[in-house]
């Protein structure tokens, strides 16, 4: 039917309408009582509240301590170093807040400015009103070009929807009157009335908001930096606990145990841990985002290091979600240049119709001679499943040429056993098959089929095989048909299995199907949980909004350029470029912020442990605490903070997928602690037995081997093989200088401490040098022996 006519013309819907809405649709009053009762339509703000959010940094295991620190200071009456830690608990809270504030901002500037809105019949008359206004019931204007704003039902007219971001598909449907269609779809071509059926929450792209709400994974981050204060608190614990057995067996005084209890739990505490993680991948992240690569969740820089499965949606991700001319089979007669013209002549110009858009282009590279003259041109009917042209050739006769589907197009013709074939070949393949025809109005001949598809992008393939090599095994995971799915699979590299269509295997391995094809939301959800509860840790690229639960769960969700915004919303990064290589340069700038991460943690393990060991050590030599408080609240702003610069340092990337390995880790963080503390005991049994030193000029020479050898063993540990790997970054080598120099004029000037001789620190600073290169030499082994890479 003529759906302007009945739309305008008439000024309102046929009685086609269901009976609970008039036909001049609800009145004003009836719309606000249902929009009291159903709510707007619109998916609920789940964003914490930034007073939540600042206040959730100021409860995790590292603030605990500084607070549980500061609240000893302030008991024992040392405000000054009660305020510093405070300060510095509110600088770690701070940056954290800071970057994750930056990152939600880039979410919201890439999502539209503008509001949808929606044409709605009320009160006997059509309007614009908000999208989120609408209720069940409303009568709602589809045309070309729109979104449909909720789920609705098709009561007149017809139209051909794209609903490829909601269900997968890459191929339009034609929906008449009765035809179902979900909020997100839009509409490619025609125009109907539709009576909404659910809204908000309860759409079908709201219950696949409800699975982004509830989908969740603690981060790899997160689980390092829990199992490394756990580690430290317990090792520390244990040897604070001997600190006060042995202070009380030698009658130590209390008001000597508690400073030096103070002491103990302050070295323990690595303060600059979780900023350190955080500043490292905000770092890395203002690098991809000059690549290209929006991360609007920090933790996802730091999963791409770790990725070794990539589930990949096809349409849109892996293909152009643009539909081309792939084979022409002409018919007897006819070539493929003619096919494609007779083809172009029925078919629209200049509309959004993404089939007849094809032809076209495809008609335009091929120009037959010859061809027909356009007299009149009828649209695509959904009833007849054709549209056709009329047209005159050379001599003037009238024909007629008609394009469509090919049960509809060969239903006209004389039957063809070749062409049947032809079409049973190509859609096995999962091809789209248009067929045509022409001839005399009563005397039509098959000219032949037209199959289309959308292809692969272009550097999908060089995409796949770039991944193999740094160790991350790529899957497709589609709604589409499993033969769609396997053939832009074979185009692109993947020649593994295809998965049986239903519901998942009890037990998913990543290397045992290349394809999962006709999974729903539900299932790639439940597919990424698969792969993760089988040790692995995902990546999931997609643009739709069946994809969101899926993008959301995966340790590193990955929204395309073209996606839409819930999926945006969903995703740990967002790749604003067209194309796949901001996945390859995420991987790769993720494992260089690793390897940065990986090397202050390394470092902060050796520091803590070899500070309370240390102390132990000092108390052993001279009987009593070798560091006051005051003295390691310096050495945690100096040391700790400074060495936050190994975020900007020069590193290699690992080849394969990177793996926190805690364990390993405090095991090296052991080892080469004993080596500092060796160093660190050695100068302080040279200051007591050769100097003759005082102790509190024996604390001053505590402070400055301990920071001397910390610069040492950073150096030390920053490359994986030597010292001269890599060259330095300037900002760590200023920290460097920066700490040695703040040391030293403190130690020398003799402010906060007893003064040395200037002559003993640059000793002390000599023989760190030395200590440097000897640890250089012992790591390399040791890591080799722990797998720290």
């Amino acid at each position: 039917m003529n759906t302007t006519t009945a739309i305008d013309k008439a000024g309102a819907p046929d009685a086609s309408a269901p009976a609970d809405t008039p036909p001049g649709g609800l009145t004003t009053e009836e719309a606000a009582r249902r929009l009291a009762s159903s709510g707007p339509n619109s998916m609920p703000d789940t964003a914490l509240h930034p007073l939540r959010r600042a206040l959730d940094k100021l409860w995790a295991p590292v603030p605990w301590m500084l607070e549980a620190a500061v609240v000893l200071e302030l008991g024992l009456g040392k405000y000054t170093e009660a305020a510093i830690i405070a300060g510095l608990l509110l600088f770690n809270a701070a940056l954290g807040f800071v970057q994750e504030g930056r990152a939600q901002a880039t979410l919201a500037a890439l999502k539209s400015r503008l509001a949808l809105n929606a044409s709605v019949r009320r009160d006997g008359a059509w309007k614009i009103v908000p999208a989120t206004e609408l209720v069940p019931g409303d009568l709602i204007k589809l045309s070309l070009g729109a979104v449909v704003a909720a789920d609705v039902t098709l009561i007149d007219g017809s139209v051909l929807l794209d609903q490829s971001m909601l269900t997968g598909e890459s191929v339009p449907i034609e929906a008449g009157a009765g035809v179902p269609t979900y909020a997100g779809a839009m509409v490619r071509r025609g125009e109907a009335v539709a009576q909404v059926t659910a809204t908000g929450v309860r759409t079908k792209f709201g219950r696949t908001a409800e699975l982004v709400r509830t989908a969740h994974v603690v981060s790899s981050q997160q689980k390092a930096v829990l199992r490394v204060v756990r580690n430290l608190a317990l090792f520390n614990g244990v040897l604070i606990v001997a600190l006060v057995g042995y202070g009380y067996a030698i009658a130590l005084p209390w008001p000597q145990i508690i400073p030096l209890v103070l002491t103990a739990v302050l070295a323990s505490i690595p303060v600059a841990l979780p900023a350190t993680f955080t500043l490292a991948a905000a770092v890395g992240a203002q690098a991809l985002a000059k690549l290209g690569v929006l991360p609007t969740r920090l933790s996802a820089v730091d999963e791409a290091a770790a990725m070794d499965v990539l589930c990949s949606d096809k349409t849109g991700t892996l293909t152009n979600n643009e539909l081309k001319v792939t084979t022409v089979r002409p018919m007897p007669g006819f070539d493929e240049a003619h096919v494609l013209g007779l083809a172009a002549l029925a078919s629209s110009e200049g509309g959004q119709d993404p089939v007849d858009g094809a032809i076209r282009a495809a008609a335009s590279k091929s120009a037959a001679p010859d061809l027909p003259k356009l007299s009149h041109f009828t649209p695509f009917d959904p009833a007849t499943k054709m549209s056709e042209a009329a047209v005159n050739d050379a001599t003037g006769a009238a024909l007629r040429v008609v394009k469509g589907a090919f049960t509809a197009v060969v239903g006209l013709t004389p039957g063809s056993p070749e062409a049947a074939a032809a079409d049973g070949a190509l859609e096995a393949q999962g091809f789209r098959v248009l067929a045509v025809a022409v001839g005399a109005p009563a005397a039509l001949k098959l000219a032949g089929l037209i199959a289309l598809s959308d292809p692969p992008r272009s550097d999908s393939a060089a995409l796949i095989t770039e991944l193999r090599t740094l160790g991350v095994r790529t899957v497709m995971v589609t709604g589409d048909a499993p033969a769609t799915a396997a053939i832009v699979a074979h185009a692109v590299g993947l020649d593994g299995a295809v998965a049986p269509p239903g519901p998942l295997p009890a037990v998913v391995r990543a290397e045992d199907f290349a394809v999962f094809a006709g999974v729903l939301p539900e299932g790639k959800y439940q597919l990424v949980q698969a792969f993760q509860k089988a040790g692995h840790v995902v990546g999931m690229c997609g643009d739709g909004a069946n994809d969101a639960p899926a993008l959301r769960q995966a340790q590193m969700g990955i929204a395309v350029s073209t996606a839409t915004d819930v999926a945006k919303s969903a995703a740990g990064m967002v790749l604003t470029q067209p194309g796949l290589v901001g996945i390859v340069a995420a991987v790769k700038e993720g494992r260089v912020t690793f390897q940065r991460i990986l090397t202050y943690t390394l470092n902060s393990i050796i520091k803590k442990i070899v500070t309370v060991l240390f102390l132990a050590v000092g108390l052993l030599m001279t009987g009593q605490a070798i560091l006051t408080p005051l003295l390691m609240v310096i050495i945690m702003v100096a040391g700790d903070f400074l060495a936050m610069s190994l975020t900007t340092d020069h590193v290699q990337a690992s080849p394969l997928p990177n793996a926190w390995r805690i364990n390993n880790l405090t095991a090296a963080g052991t080892l080469m602690g004993m080596c500092l503390l060796a160093f660190c005991s050695a100068l302080l049994a040279y200051g007591q037995l050769t100097l003759n030193l005082g102790i509190d000029a024996l604390r001053t020479l505590a402070f400055v081997a301990l920071v001397f050898g910390s610069q040492a063993t950073i150096y030390a540990i920053r490359e994986r093989r030597q010292l001269w790997g890599s060259r330095p970054s300037l900002w760590l080598t200023a920290s460097s200088v920066a700490d040695l120099l703040i040391a030293s004029i403190l130690a020398i000037g003799g402010f906060a401490m007893a003064p040395l001789p200037a002559a003993l620190v640059a000793g002390v600073l000599a023989a760190a040098v030395g200590f440097g290169i000897i640890l250089t030499a012992l790591k390399i082994p040791v890591f080799r022996r722990l797998g720290i890479a």
